[in-house]
């Protein structure tokens, strides 16, 4: 199967590479642009990004982009309630692979706070993206269960994360399958984006996405929630 054989939604477009490497090359080039064009317009930028192993080529190409990195701000669609030093942090991956030369100059925004609890951690981090600008770019990835950020299905909390005008801007989150207890930013937050990508990559990946265009259920498979016009969908086998 390709991407090119799924019924997609108007407006929706999809960009099909021949590997990662080449996926993560241009999926970077077009997210720097993104960001240079909203410095040129405002004189700053915002990527939200997501975690996990998938994205690390991406993060490296994206850090040798020439753009004046001082003027970006960036943070994560979900994070794992682990310090930063933890290997399953996605902040500490971010610090790894993307926050390097030039671009160690971006302004990063970290969700992790060392709280007494998970829901005072989100409570904190909630406060912090009340200060974020407005998200230009947003690159999302997808489980194949359906999830993306921390947006799992059958999660505590899933339902009024869910909810596309609610006022809280992050929410503790299970994930069923995976024992660190998460924190991602709400569904309301993230459909602010002026840019949203959607980057997956495999045969099992496309699945999962033709059975997430088959049906509404937005709480059945989340990824349904940003399965809208003005989406980009960047997939290699």
């Amino acid at each position: 199967m390709a991407i090119s054989e799924l019924k997609l939604p108007q407006g929706v477009s999809a960009h099909e590479y021949r590997t990662p490497a080449l996926l993560a090359d241009g999926l970077a080039n077009d997210v720097a642009e993104q960001l240079r064009a909203a410095i040129s317009a405002r004189g700053e930028a915002v990527l939200v990004v997501s975690g996990g192993r998938s994205p690390v080529a991406f993060f490296q190409n994206l850090a040798k982009q020439g753009l004046d990195w001082s003027k970006v701000i960036i943070t994560l669609a979900d994070e794992r309630w682990v310090p930063v030093e933890h290997a399953d942090s996605n902040a500490g991956l971010l610090k790894k692979y993307l926050l390097q030369g030039p671009a160690a100059k971006a302004r990063f925004l970290s969700l992790y706070s060392a709280s007494a609890n998970l829901e005072a951690a989100a409570e904190q981090a909630d406060r912090l993206l009340a200060e974020l600008p407005a998200i230009d770019v947003l690159v999302l990835g997808m489980g194949d269960d359906g999830h993306t950020a921390s947006l799992f299905p059958n999660s505590p909390n899933l339902n009024e994360a869910l909810q596309p005008d609610a006022s809280r801007r992050c929410w503790p989150m299970l994930a069923p399958t995976v024992p660190h207890q998460r924190l991602t930013m709400s569904r309301a937050l993230l459909t602010t984006a002026k840019y949203t990508v959607l980057s997956i990559s495999g045969s099992s990946k496309l699945t999962t996405l033709s059975e997430a265009l088959a049906s509404d259920d937005v709480a059945g498979m989340p990824v349904r929630a940003f399965l809208q016009p003005t989406l980009e969908i960047y997939w290699c086998p």
